[in-house]
């Protein structure tokens, strides 16, 4: 290590530990002084958000590490981070030394709340911020530490104490404009949408519905933001409520609505709305208000006697304890605080007391009326993982346009080392985002994309930085996840290449992989089915050499939305129960990673389909998959003695339908078109060529 970079470090070190000691000092005084022992910090937002904004990266900021799952977890003489195996690698190399990585899911990790209960005093007090905690977290956290004598305090009024450490230097919230996405990519419009989801209301008995995913309210109204990089979504909530037939429910829902307003309300930043945007809200009757409006509103329901649907697994804490104190008849606040996501102080609902000498709420003047939300799943999640129609054929045309950039980057890379040049992973980055925004529609990229090469691939969700990352030579592994954001449609793929001449031990992990690939987008299986069941296909041909991987194989994706989302997913997270149904998108990425070595991954979108089969026990339909993703997979990676003839036949196939649909765009492209052909010709043609 140079002098520059051991000062570099000290300094990055000490300014770390400066951090710590200030979140420990607003430890010390928060919740009216009597403080907390320990303070919670995860990933998400007050919207959940696995990709929040930079102004809500409160964990990355306070921990360092860059990932986007984990939990930090401060102490008075402790700072630790719970994360899972996609990020064990990145983690040890971000968190600073005054951090402790705590591998989730392996033998000897406690989970999160065992590990509070066991190593802090009896009755310790943990801090958190309720607004970045969903009801279900907060509940299962609460119900583990008072099992061990400790106590759990939102501290609502204290703010978030990162972003009082953070201070001046926290960047502002994003201003970004939102814009309609277009009817002939939504396939539905709005008021259609919305009275899909007043009759699910009506059938579930609620009266109105909170919104509070940012993707979720993006599908609903048919639009589009960028306060989040990669996501094409704005800070934003929505509220739904139901319209009744019968006079006497027309009157309660009424009073319910408070002061709402409209039967539909999207509580946003005013100054994101043009024009074109509030005229196409106004014509599907959905009313413009504050986003620090919503708290009020929610809370003027509560108290009217509202029954409010609020998915536990995705509303805060602290609306659902705004709408509870509303409900037994405490004061509403008057609003959702504007400068609360900012770490200020503010005024607003006072959460439950947490038995530890907290001033008691007034006594009511009645009995308290009782809270009684529906708490179900958000049936907007569901209703947006099924892709209609018109979002289809978004999907396929993104991926059209984004397998003409791939290939592309793919021949300008094999140019690049044939003439002995060598490219780094930043220049890898930004050449196949150039090569994407060379096509049309095009909007940015899905997600950061991660170029590994060599033993950087074995960093499940490496990011390569300038001064620090590879290159890529005459003979490297290269991992490359990558991905688009298109006016029509999302991408994800992920192609590992070989510049030189792969070792037998790399060309057999590789085949390992692809069998675990095959085998998942040739399954077919009755409709019911969770992603779960499906998820030993992708691992089968790993597990007989003693090989797995340490993530899930797939999970769903948004049309021209979030590049993840639910509920649907496939992996060995059995309590995931969602059956893959028709329409939804979703990944199919097996992978191999050697510590120090290099990493191999295969992914592929696929929608899933009605399957003809020969018999149909008990009247049940047949589902599979409908490849998205049309880029050819590296041939001599493959190993042919491994794979069986319908293996080498899937290949074949595959590589077949790419030619036949991609082709017709490259006609005035002869030099990518040649490419093309190379690359999709037979398995046997290809291998037997380079083996001559």
């Amino acid at each position: 290590m140079t002098d520059s970079n051991t000062s570099a470090g000290a300094a990055s070190a000490a300014a770390a530990a400066a951090k710590l000691d200030a979140l420990r000092a607003a430890m010390r005084e928060a919740d009216g002084g009597r403080g907390v022992a320990a303070y919670l910090v995860p990933t998400e937002d007050p919207h959940m958000s696995e990709y929040p904004p930079a102004c809500h990266k409160y964990r990355e900021y306070i921990s360092g590490f860059t990932g986007t799952a984990g939990t930090a977890v401060v102490t008075a003489d402790a700072a630790l981070l719970w994360t899972d195996g996609r990020y064990f690698l990145q983690a040890a190399s971000e968190l600073p030394p005054q951090w402790s990585l705590m591998k989730s899911g392996t033998p000897g990790c406690p989970d999160l709340e065992d590990w509070l209960a066991a190593n802090l005093p009896e009755g310790a007090r943990v801090g958190i911020d309720p607004w970045v905690h969903t009801v279900n977290s907060v509940r299962t956290l609460q119900r583990k530490l008072q099992e061990a004598g400790k106590v759990l305090v939102p501290l609502l009024d204290d703010g978030n104490l990162v972003a009082r450490v953070w201070g001046s230097e926290r960047p502002p919230a994003p201003p970004a404009p939102l814009r309609v996405h277009p009817l002939a990519w939504a396939g539905e419009g709005v008021a259609g949408k919305l009275g899909k989801l007043r009759e699910q209301m009506r059938s579930s008995g609620a009266s109105a519905l909170l919104a509070c995913s940012l993707d979720e309210v993006a599908w609903l109204t048919n639009t589009r933001g960028a306060d989040v990089e990669h996501n094409p979504v704005a800070l934003s909530y929505m509220l739904v409520v139901r319209q009744a037939a019968a006079g006497g429910e027309q009157q309660q829902e009424q009073q319910g609505a408070g002061e709402c307003g409209g039967s539909a309300v999207l509580y946003v930043d005013g100054g994101k709305v043009g024009q074109q945007v509030a005229e196409h809200l106004a014509e599907a009757g959905v009313q413009v208000k504050p986003y620090e409006a919503m708290l009020s509103d929610v809370a003027a329901l509560a108290a009217a006697g509202g029954r409010l649907w609020l998915d536990p697994a995705r509303v805060s804490y602290a609306v659902y304890q705004a709408a509870a104190k509303a409900a037994s008849g405490d004061a509403a606040p008057s609003e959702t605080p504007r400068k609360r996501p900012r770490g200020e102080q503010q005024e607003g609902p006072a959460t439950a007391a947490d038995g530890d000498g907290a001033a008691a709420p007034p006594a009511p003047a009645a009995a308290p009326k009782p809270f009684k939300p529906v708490e179900l799943p958000s049936p907007v999640t569901a209703a947006k993982a099924i892709k209609n129609a018109a979002e289809l054929a978004g999907m396929r045309e993104a991926h059209l346009r984004d397998a003409v950039a791939v290939c592309r980057f793919m021949m300008w890379l094999e140019e690049q080392i044939g003439q002995g040049k060598t490219v780094t992973e930043v220049e890898v980055d930004a050449a196949i985002t150039g090569f994407r925004s060379q096509q049309p529609g095009f909007v940015e990229t899905s997600f950061g994309t991660i170029a590994g090469a060599g033993p950087n691939g074995a960093i499940i969700h490496y990011r390569p930085q300038p001064g620090s990352c590879r290159t890529v030579d005459g003979c490297t592994l290269l991992l490359l996840d990558s991905g688009g954001q298109y006016d029509c449609g999302t991408t994800d793929i992920t192609r590992t290449v070989h510049t030189g001449r792969p070792s037998d031990h790399q060309r057999r992990c590789f085949t390992r992989v692809l069998q675990g690939h095959i085998a998942l987008d040739s399954a077919i299986w009755p409709e019911g089915t969770p992603g779960a069941a499906l998820d030993t296909l992708a691992r089968t041909a790993l597990w007989r050499e003693g090989l797995n991987y340490r993530h899930g194989t797939g999970h769903g994706v948004g049309a021209a939305l979030c590049v993840h989302e639910g509920p649907q997913s496939i992996s060995s997270r059995y309590h995931v129960t969602t059956p893959l149904a028709p329409g939804m998108v979703c990944s199919n990425e097996p992978g191999y990673y050697e510590d120090g070595a290099f990493g191999v991954r295969i992914e592929n979108l696929v929608v899933v389909v009605e399957r003809e089969t020969p018999f149909r026990y008990a009247g049940q339909q047949y589902l599979g998959f409908e490849r998205l993703t049309l880029v050819p997979m590296q041939a001599k990676l493959m190993d042919p003695a491994l794979l069986s003839p319908s293996e080498v036949a899937w290949v074949d196939g595959y590589h077949r339908e790419i030619w036949n649909k991609l082709a017709p765009r490259l006609q005035d492209q002869p030099d990518l078109l040649e490419w093309l052909r190379r690359n999709t010709r037979p398995l046997e043609e290809q291998l037997g060529g380079e083996q001559q």
